[in-house]
């Protein structure tokens, strides 16, 4: 796919040698862009084989709701989240929780009894936002819209993540019936994280284009920091030299959005090269 090979070549050419937490340094890019047309086919690199049911388990473990990995690791023997997930299983309020569950207060009045009779106090009330209801909702009665914004990002629970969220944003937008999506990404790992990222928030996109009667438009992406791993580099070099086969097709059943299983996907005509290992840094 062109527009993966060319953020490729454009961070290994431009990109700057950084240090980071993991202790690997990085060759890194500020502010990448890229776009894909999704009816051009389902953009799952062909240039390595990346693990499909993989991507789904993981879009659909962020529709669930949960602060633990253990229908990931447990029920469906998913392992991609086990690097951060404590021994019970648990990675704090990360996208799930803040796609289906996101936490706000919100004042409310009770009446108290006094010596004078019923008082009218307000207090606080801990409550949850489903981001994800609310964009199918506003995709139906306000699509043209340009508040239709899903946010994994929430300053006040950071310490309680552990890995804080690198898609942070995404933004549905409508256009000729055609639904688009542009994420925001504050770090992206471009050999392993971003082939996963443009495949989940596609067929996110996709899933929310059949809940709402619209088309699948453009996905867009935004990488604030676009960095390839200095062990990983020697790999993407291998990548880019391969040509690419023709998109696979994407097909989803028509169910509504928290009833969809894994076998609701059918990935068709997925031809690809060889994998490649890249390490992951922790």
């Amino acid at each position: 796919m062109k527009a993966y090979t060319d953020l490729v070549k454009r961070v290994l050419e431009n990109g700057v040698r950084k240090h980071n937490r993991t202790g690997t340094d990085t060759i890194s890019s500020f502010a990448e862009f890229y776009k894909v047309d999704l009816a051009e086919g389902f953009p799952l690199l062909t240039t390595k084989k990346v693990i499909f049911r993989s991507v789904i388990l993981e879009l659909l473990w962020y529709l669930r709701g949960e602060d633990h990995v253990r229908w990931l690791r447990d029920e469906n023997d998913c392992h991609i989240w086990d690097a951060w997930a404590d021994e019970d299983g648990h990675v704090g309020p990360i996208y799930p929780v803040l796609w289906r569950r996101y936490p706000y207060l919100e004042e409310e009045e009770i009446n108290l009894e006094g010596d004078g009779g019923l008082i009218k106090q307000s207090r606080l009330q801990l409550r949850e936002f489903d981001q994800i209801q609310n964009a199918i909702d506003l995709l139906k009665t306000d699509p043209h819209s340009r508040r239709i914004v899903v946010s994994a990002w929430h300053p006040g629970l950071l310490p309680q993540m552990n890995l804080p969220p690198c898609h942070i944003l995404f933004v549905f937008n409508v256009a000729n019936g055609r639904l688009n999506c542009h994420l925001t990404q504050r770090s992206g790992d471009i050999a392993l994280g971003i082939p996963f990222n443009l495949a989940c928030y596609s067929a996110l996109t996709m899933i929310m284009a059949r809940q709402t009667g619209l088309e699948p438009g453009t996905f867009a992406h935004t990488i604030v920091d676009a960095h390839i791993y200095e062990n990983h580099i020697e790999g993407m070099k291998e990548q880019i030299k391969r040509e690419p086969f023709p998109l696979p097709k994407l097909n989803i059943a028509d169910k509504p959005i928290d009833e969809l299983e894994l076998g609701d996907f059918e990935l068709v005509d997925y031809q690809h090269h060889p994998g490649i290992r890249f390490e992951v840094a922790v």
